[in-house]
């Protein structure tokens, strides 16, 4: 971990496999998410470190079920999964860490009611300086029920004005919030180690672009292995490892967009609802019959790459291995079909706006001609 302090994606990969070692170790499990949600503060990434602290309570809400089970108490950490299905994780412990007569019991003073109440407490605001109001608005809901069976007015009190905050701001703000970027990293050579052939979706800061991030990853392991040794990859083609010069590390960086089914969107209307809890990306690479990327409209086709990761975004760590690939070939005729598709929903966004800008709806008309 001392090695890779200037890597915080590599050092958050480190501290995440001990604390999954520790699944079976409620105390140090803990520990080490509490340790993660820090360095993730100490980098103003304040979803993942509420996410951790998230999964601290969800931990700790499954141990006070068990021991307990009273109705005013969250079931266990199934409760959580209203934020988010990657909560389940908490649910692999040992059933005898809850027998006191046995060594390893949850003795962390943080294993109470008000350490729940604490971790939750301390959660909910991280997800509204990320503008994840409706996540912070779970949050509070779950301490309701703590507060109410310990006749704590005054905190309820507390909690509802919180409440109200988040669903003010949510009234606000509502869709005009941006809550990431996401771009698909491949690593390339052995000077990679355990990276080597692997590829990851990284989450970034709202409207991060794509040469602002591919410039970030080069000087990250230019530092690392030498600036000759690096090199990107700056298109989205499928690498042909037999091509590559074998002392070099090779980096290959493409934006990627969240991924949805017909299906998904008439459940996922708002930017919220297209933002939390996505795990499937795409991108899409223009070509023709002949080999060359673009050529004329009947000729114009069109691969869509789809990526599957091993959790959901927002998680405990800001890149997440990609554990799935599929691939759709779309015809000229599919291709001008999606283009028109998009023109009308970026035409129908410009609509929308209040008060209408002439001039971005202009420049919207100009565009669809060609479309």
């Amino acid at each position: 971990m001392k090695s890779f302090q200037n890597d915080h994606e590599m050092l958050m990969d480190l501290m995440y496999r001990i604390s999954k070692g520790y699944q079976t170790s409620p105390d140090l499990r803990l520990t080490w998410l509490q340790n993660m949600a820090k360095q993730h503060n100490e980098k103003d990434h304040y979803t993942e470190s509420a996410m951790c602290l998230t999964h601290a309570a969800a931990l700790v809400a499954e141990y006070l079920y068990m021991l307990d089970g009273s109705q005013h108490l969250p079931v266990g950490c199934v409760t959580f999964q209203k934020i988010s299905p990657n909560m389940l994780e908490e649910s692999a412990i040992s059933d005898d860490v809850i027998n006191p007569d046995e060594e390893g019991i949850a003795t962390s003073r943080l294993f109470t009611e008000s350490g729940l109440i604490g971790l939750l407490e301390q959660a909910a605001p991280m997800f509204r300086e990320s503008q994840l109001y409706e996540a912070a608005a779970e949050i509070y809901k779950l301490v309701i029920p703590l507060y109410e069976h310990r006749r704590k007015n005054h905190s309820l009190e507390s909690v509802y004005n919180k409440l109200s905050d988040c669903y003010k701001s949510l009234a606000k703000k509502g869709d005009r919030r941006f809550l990431g970027s996401y771009f698909r990293v491949g690593f390339y050579g052995f000077w990679f180690g355990d990276l080597h052939m692997k590829e990851f979706i990284y989450k970034e800061e709202a409207l991060m672009k794509l040469s602002e991030f591919s410039l970030k990853l080069e000087n990250l392991y230019s530092e690392q292995l030498g600036s000759e040794k690096v090199e990107i990859i700056k298109d989205s083609n499928e690498v042909d490892t037999s091509k590559l010069d074998g002392g070099k590390a090779y980096i290959q960086v493409t934006y990627v967009e969240p991924y949805f089914e017909d299906w998904e969107l008439k459940k996922r209307l708002t930017v919220f609802d297209k933002s939390f809890n996505i795990r499937r990306f795409f991108f899409s690479t223009p070509f023709t019959p002949g080999g060359k990327a673009h050529g004329e409209l009947h000729n114009q086709w069109m691969k869509r790459t789809v990526l599957t990761t091993e959790k959901s975004f927002p998680y405990v760590k800001r890149r997440l291995e990609v554990i799935r690939t599929d691939t759709v070939k779309l015809k000229p005729l599919e291709v001008a079909i999606l283009n028109m598709e998009s023109k009308i929903h970026e035409l129908k966004a410009v609509l929308n706006r209040t008060p209408c800008d002439s001039k971005l709806l202009q420049m919207q008309l100009q565009g669809g001609i060609a479309t």
